[in-house]
């Protein structure tokens, strides 16, 4: 019984997916009218933030058994793969914003390194002051993240062979290729050749917090039995993206709310569990995990939603704009300093975090002054 209980999030996204599969065409914005849809987009945010939850805890349950960094790279990919699944959804659905991906993109940027890493480090660092972790990993991810950001959010607003911040196809193509390559090497360094500078090399002492045993109260069962469980979290999400981003665009209508929210609330879906993750990670004396949430999954973002939407983009014949506005290269080119500046040492403590929490309110107040 206890294990229906657990799995009552993934029940109920099943349910929410076969009632809209079967009422969806009646349920339209057009239909229902604005209470009813934004009600409906309440909902359904909810259901699937719930089982956006149970997908990263049997990520996590993973991650015990198999031990960094490959239980993080399962948790963080099992994100970006939402992430990606609603722009594509929002996309295919015809939905004219071409820079939805680009806003995504930066608020989850934002959201993760500026608002995750702080809320991380200042948990972490006022219980336990000072924390380590391994600067070579944190290095690695910043190395690769830095020329995804600028070539892939930076350099469409200064090319001048397309119009706005779209790439000409030859960019485009480049873009493509180098964004899986170079991510490809990544994994390759992160999972086979160099997976120990992802590891923190200090042994924990006795008595610690930072107990891989200590879940939090849930109970690892196998590899098999997590991967299936995952799955079954994921799928409905995934497939239920098409009928949010319905009411996601209806609902930034009628409240009027810039467009750029619309990427900001994706943020905030996918990141939700994940940042609670991290931050509880950096509490348990964790900080390693914590980096190897915040950085990778950054890293995902670009590295898998920048040719994602590219290629999609060529198939359904939509121009996808990924230059950023000049105050939005500001706050990027701020967030990879600061970043840099936190991470050139191997300790952290709680005054870094509050210098990435400015940031991130920043960011918030640009992204409503209409500015940003």
């Amino acid at each position: 019984m206890a294990v229906y209980r657990k799995e009552a999030a993934t029940v109920v996204a099943i349910v929410a997916l076969i009632f809209f599969y079967l009422f969806g065409g009646t349920l339209t914005p057009e239909i229902v009218g604005p209470a009813t849809s934004m009600l409906l987009l309440v909902i359904l945010f909810c259901v699937m933030l719930w089982a956006a939850f149970s997908v990263v805890r049997h990520a996590e349950c993973l991650a015990v058994i198999l031990g960094e960094p490959y239980g993080t790279l399962i948790l963080t990919l099992s994100v970006i793969g939402i992430e990606v699944a609603l722009i594509a959804a929002i996309m295919i659905a015809g939905a004219d914003k071409p820079a939805l991906a680009r806003d995504t993109m930066f608020s989850i940027i934002m959201i993760v390194l500026n608002g995750l890493v702080g809320l991380s480090l200042v948990f972490g660092g006022l219980k336990h002051r000072l924390q380590e972790y391994n600067l070579q990993g944190a290095n690695a991810y910043l190395a690769v993240l830095m020329p995804f950001a600028l070539l892939g959010l930076v350099l469409p607003s200064y090319t001048q062979s397309a119009p706005g911040g779209q790439l000409s196809v030859l960019m485009a193509a480049f873009l493509i290729v180098m964004s899986v390559l170079l991510y490809g090497i990544f994994l390759a360094v992160q999972t086979i050749t160099h997976s120990d500078i992802f590891k923190h090399r200090v042994s924990t002492a006795a008595g610690a917090e930072a107990d891989d045993d200590d879940h939090h109260g849930d109970h690892v069962r196998s590899i098999p039995f997590h991967s299936a469980g995952l799955i079954a979290a994921l799928l409905p999400i995934v497939l239920l993206s098409k009928q949010l981003a319905v009411y996601v665009d209806f609902g930034i209508g009628v409240l009027g709310a810039p467009l750029a929210f619309g990427g900001f609330l994706i943020a905030a879906l996918i990141l939700t569990p994940e940042a609670l993750s991290a931050i509880r990670s950096a509490r348990r004396k964790q900080l390693q995990r914590s980096v190897n949430i915040c950085l990778g999954s950054s890293l995902s973002t670009m590295g898998l939603t920048i040719p994602t939407v590219l290629v999609i983009g060529w198939i359904i014949n939509e121009p996808v704009e990924l230059g950023l506005e000049p105050t939005e290269i500001v706050m990027l080119a701020a967030t990879l300093a600061v970043s840099l500046v936190t991470f050139i040492s191997r300790r952290a403590h709680a005054l870094l975090g509050a210098v990435h929490l400015s940031l991130f309110a920043a960011y918030v107040a640009l992204l409503f002054d209409g500015s940003a």
